[in-house]
């Protein structure tokens, strides 16, 4: 596993994903495929989901075995099981509805693979969870609390890390020369930023919703 490129990888995705995304071309041109070939990317990743989530229990939990339960659901459920529903969603779409036709027959036929699907998630998980799960510890003594403050700001992080998210998977399949209207992947961005205001209006709170569901007894 190549430690150091992850790192290197994991870090323009929150600074130039850009980057990242032309070095993916390169590795199309040498492995003659878009996805990874490496796990390192995913194993990390999910090293330090882990070490976040446990944090989160030391400062909040009430037992060793929720614990367990609560670093095995997030681990599972808001990064891998997500991962492969949005992965396969993503797949699905862009190969059935978003590739361009091709010009004539003696064109080779491209397609979208499905563990490069799941790179793009990957990809775009990573700026989220620095948000989500990092700042968001961090800041949670404030988030949780009651008053409009809170709301607010909790609203607003999870707005940005939701926007993050759809636009490095816009940038994840715009670099794919084989597909067309790739901008689709940008309307959720807008359908987040109507929702946050109302959000925000009614008095919810995503970060104690959240938080209420793992760690109901400390909060």
């Amino acid at each position: 596993m190549d430690i150091e490129y992850t790192f290197w990888q994991m870090l323009h995705l929150c600074t130039s994903p850009k980057v990242v995304y032309q070095h993916t071309k390169y590795h199309k041109q040498t492995k003659n495929q878009w996805a990874r070939d490496d796990p390192a990317f995913v194993v990390i990743c999910s090293f330090l989901l882990t070490v976040a989530t446990l944090a989160y229990c030391a400062a909040y939990d009430h037992s060793a075995a929720h614990a367990v339960y609560v670093v095995i659901s997030v681990l599972l459920f808001h990064f891998l099981v997500t991962g492969v529903v949005l992965a396969t969603f993503c797949w699905f779409l862009t190969n059935s509805y978003l590739r361009e036709e091709a010009p004539n027959s003696h064109v080779v036929e491209q397609r979208v693979e499905w563990l490069y699907a799941f790179d793009v998630h990957c990809n775009s998980f990573f700026p989220m969870f620095v948000l989500l799960y990092v700042i968001h510890y961090f800041l949670s003594p404030l988030l949780v609390a009651h008053g409009f403050i809170p709301i607010l700001l909790s609203n607003l992080l999870y707005m940005v890390a939701g926007s993050y998210y759809h636009y490095l998977n816009f940038l994840g399949y715009d670099v794919l020369p084989f597909l067309e209207r790739t901008t689709f992947f940008l309307y959720p961005i807008g359908a987040v930023i109507v929702l946050s205001p109302i959000l925000i209006l009614s008095g919810f709170n995503p970060s104690r919703y959240l938080m209420n569901m793992y760690f109901s007894q400390r909060l």
